[in-house]
């Protein structure tokens, strides 16, 4: 819908004809237009064999072919926009001057920046990313002989260590800033290095196989994170003498992901009716008018914003946007459970959200549910039982 209003606009000011179509194939005529994304609107049907629309200039001079295909005739049935304006006001001092004004206009708009795009953004979250960029002076509404890309570039670099590299690209008055994100590296020791071999998780040991260093843990033996599994140090089955090592084994222990969450037998649940509305506005700038009421003709619904700026030409944006309020009504409705319902909706709830923890599902060794039913609710914990392998390496610091 906004991009329609976005079409319809930009054929007002590039100017747009209002056609008359008779054919005995006018279904044909707009599923070939439809199929070669000619922009028709405000289609009228007059009897079965006409028809009255409007079109951009640009996509009227691609009718000829369409027409000739399905034996149609289209006239003009008038001309509307901007460059028609000014072919029938040429001779008239007050419009070239409005059109003067419109072009001074346009040219001191092209000076600022209207749209910043950001490409690259995966952890770092956009809202925070475009507050550094404002706090160092790229914003919408900055004069582009203002931005120094090379001090903001540096700025970010210097303030922030989850950036591994980032550029400014100004074209128009769009700027597009492309960023690549550092990513973690894991802690890597040294194969020359000693370490020990110390527990990552809070298991029940079922296999430990050493390569090098010495045991510090027995299967069935219970761990908790931070605690030695294998000692990166030898003794001498003869000498007694004790060295140390860079400790190797393969570890695996019983962990458990458990989950408990209280579920209430009578809730107030959301319905949506299958009732919306739309609300239009357009801003410009900071500056903002509403087609409609601001005020919603629902008394609880939920509130959808999409917002689409204009763009005249490739990488001209103006400060012009349209925005869309979509509300849609909800009920709420009060529903008691059964303890069958309430507990087939806890166990899915909370089984959905441990797997999502797990790395690998094929692990899993025993699934327990623990229902505790009271008057109010219906107390669920859910606790797995995982096969895992466990153990970092950490250095030993002599």
């Amino acid at each position: 819908m906004i991009l329609l209003i976005v079409k319809i606009i930009l054929n007002h000011i590039l100017g747009y004809v209002k056609i008359k179509v008779e054919s005995v194939f006018i279904e044909r005529f707009i599923n070939i237009c439809i199929s070669k994304r000619i922009f028709i609107w405000d289609i009228q049907r007059e009897k079965s064999s006409i028809m009255y629309a409007n079109i951009g200039i640009k996509d009227f001079k691609r009718l000829k072919n369409v027409a000739k295909k399905t034996k149609s005739k289209v006239s003009i049935e008038g001309k509307y926009g901007i460059p028609f304006l000014l072919h029938r006001y040429r001779k008239r001092k007050n419009f070239f001057i409005l059109c003067s004004i419109i072009l001074i206009s346009l040219v001191a708009m092209s000076r600022f920046v209207w749209n910043i795009e950001i490409e690259g953004l995966q952890t770092i979250p956009k809202e925070e990313f475009m507050q550094e960029l404002n706090d160092y002076g790229l914003k919408i509404g900055t004069r582009k002989s203002l931005i120094d890309s090379n001090s903001i570039i540096n700025k970010m670099r210097l303030t922030r260590d989850d950036i591994s590299w980032m550029g400014i690209d100004i074209k128009g008055t769009n700027i597009i800033i492309k960023i690549k994100e550092k990513e973690k590296a894991p802690i890597v020791i040294n194969k020359s290095d000693y370490c020990n071999i110390v527990s990552n998780k809070t298991g029940l040991i079922t296999k430990i196989n050493v390569q090098d260093g010495t045991k510090a843990v027995e299967i069935g033996d219970m761990v908790k994170e931070g605690d030695v599994l294998v000692l990166g140090l030898l003794e001498g089955k003869f000498s007694g003498e004790t060295r140390y090592v860079h400790a190797i084994a393969d570890v695996e222990a019983k962990v458990w992901y458990s989950k408990k969450e209280k579920f209430y037998y009578n809730q107030d649940i959301r319905k949506e009716t299958g009732q919306i509305e739309n609300k239009y506005s357009i801003k410009f700038n900071n500056f903002k008018i509403n087609f409609t009421k601001t005020l919603s003709k629902f008394q609880n619904y939920d509130t959808i914003c999409k917002s689409k700026k204009i763009l005249l030409f490739p990488n001209f944006y103006l400060p012009i946007e349209i925005v869309k309020k979509t509300n849609i009504e909800y009920k709420k409705i009060s529903k008691t459970f059964t303890e069958e319902e309430l507990i087939e909706i806890a166990t899915e709830k909370l089984e959905i959200e441990i797997e999502a923890e797990i790395e690998n599902k094929d692990n899993i060794i025993n699934k327990q549910i623990n229902v505790d039913k009271q008057e109010e609710y219906v107390e669920v914990e859910i606790i797995y039982e995982v096969i895992e392998k466990i153990g970092i390496e950490e250095k030993i610091i002599l």
